[in-house]
């Protein structure tokens, strides 16, 4: 049997939940004013790449208002494509950030990393959240619109063949199998996704989660490795029913 303590301490956990409207994900696309986009292009034709790293360096940790203007800035001239309304927190890296793109309305969350490649492919969607602290291997990788990525997450589009067997594993050559995930994804906190692997929409990984495989749309994954747990358009459906028959 519970306490009394217990029970009061659950109670008030209880009374503490509560449910708030999203904010981010209904956010509406304003254009950026178009001086900013002058700004940038003009960065981008009078200063070198290198140049151009070293001015987002330099404010790269700030959390000024003039130091969070500087980086969106700065990303639309050494990016392939920026949309609208970018959020780019602090201590943010990016390696050759020439193959990104971003489109409207993305957040990007402290201290994540960003690891693209000279001839790699990495288009991130609209609406996207990325969390703190996050990895991205973005040699092949595309996260379509409305994509949740929790804090810590990381995902692998790449790995070592291993052959032959008698050499240092690392030595051996690079194999970069793309990584998609789809629209209206939601994936939790720590998870990992590993290469070659497809997030259905609508899907959620659960945290801590470690993805091999494709997810289906509308699946539920958790565990290592992630395994089904149910379809979300089902768990509804059957509240529905429950519903009518009472």
């Amino acid at each position: 049997m519970k306490t009394m303590l217990e029970s009061r301490a659950g109670d008030c956990v209880e009374a503490m939940a509560r449910q708030v409207a999203a904010t981010f994900g209904r956010l509406e696309v304003r254009d950026d004013p178009a001086w900013e986009a002058g700004f940038a292009s003009s960065l981008r034709e009078s200063q070198s790449k290198e140049e151009l790293l070293a001015l987002l360096a330099r404010f790269r940790d700030g959390e000024s208002v003039f130091d969070v203007l500087m980086r969106r800035v700065l990303m639309r001239a050494v990016c392939k494509r920026v949309g609208n309304a970018l959020q780019v927190g602090p201590g943010v890296v990016m390696k050759h950030p020439e193959t990104l793109e971003f489109g409207d309305c993305v957040f990007i969350g402290a201290q994540t990393m960003i690891q693209g490649r000279f001839d790699g492919t990495c288009r991130i969607g609209n609406h996207v959240w990325i969390g703190p602290q996050a990895y991205f291997d973005a040699r092949a990788l595309v996260l379509e619109d409305y994509v949740g990525w929790g804090p810590g997450v990381k995902v692998l589009g790449s790995v070592h063949t291993g052959t032959p067997v008698s050499d240092p594993i690392i030595t051996t050559g690079l194999e970069i199998k793309p990584v998609v995930v789809g629209f209206g994804a939601d994936i939790g906190m720590n998870a990992a996704i590993l290469p070659g692997v497809r997030i259905g929409a609508n899907s959620i990984v659960g945290a801590g989660a470690v993805v091999t495989c494709d997810v289906p749309d509308y699946a539920i994954v958790a565990g290592v490795p992630a395994r089904f747990i149910r379809d979300r358009r089902e768990s509804i459906c059957g509240r529905l029913d429950s519903l009518e028959n009472t």
